[in-house]
């Protein structure tokens, strides 16, 4: 089954940013939506994004003011900006085909996951 992999986690001051990535091999990328979803300690996996074949974006809007997703299909790459980071956004980010039906599940397997840890 496809899988994603994501990175670009990492310790970041609040007030920080980061940027993920999120690639995989052949077309998955660049010819699926991708969504990003993330793991808040303590919580269930939640939708954050997802970002169409042809590069539009959809945010949640708790971090819409925030986020931004991207594509590059060129480099089968997806990208989450993450910016003025707070420690409430510490948790482990996923990237996975979203369901047509129900963007919150995704088809593939999911991946490890990237940390991201925001300190105060």
């Amino acid at each position: 089954q496809e899988q994603l992999v994501e990175s670009g986690g990492g310790l970041v001051q609040a007030g920080g940013s980061l940027r993920l990535s999120c690639t995989a091999s052949g077309t998955i990328v660049s010819g699926n939506a991708i969504a990003w979803y993330r793991q808040l300690p303590g919580k269930q996996r939640e939708f954050v994004a997802r970002v169409a074949r042809d590069g539009s974006a959809l945010i949640i809007d708790s971090v819409r003011d925030r986020f931004t997703a991207s594509r590059d299909n060129a480099r089968k790459v997806v990208f989450l900006q993450m910016s003025s980071l707070g420690p409430e956004d510490t948790g482990i980010y996923y990237c996975n085909i979203p369901s047509p039906m129900n963007w919150g599940h995704g088809l593939a397997s999911w991946g490890q996951g990237t940390q991201v840890t925001v300190s105060s």
